[in-house]
């Protein structure tokens, strides 16, 4: 791969990673809101965090795949210009 190249994956490596922290860190303090919100508010709190987990996770896995899909077209123009791939 180019320098070029491999910006491109880092920087898409970083938004990927970024997004699945978010998704596990939100799915936490859902989990925490469930005990500890209050009592009035409870329901729709936790209701409406759910819901942003469910987004968040389909987007994370859509972004996934356009990733993946990605490093391996990337890749297999690598290895149909050398042969073989190097490993980093």
């Amino acid at each position: 791969m180019d320098a070029a190249t491999k910006d491109q994956l880092r920087m898409k490596f970083y938004t990927v990673a970024l997004h699945l922290n978010a998704v596990i860190l939100l799915a936490a303090l859902t989990v925490i809101a469930l005990f500890l919100a209050p009592e009035p508010y409870r329901l729709p709190v936790v209701l409406g965090m759910i819901l942003l987990v469910a987004y968040l996770a389909i987007t994370f896995r859509r972004k996934y795949h356009e990733t993946k899909a990605w490093v391996n077209e990337h890749a297999d123009e690598e290895k149909g210009e050398k042969g073989d791939i190097k490993p980093p």
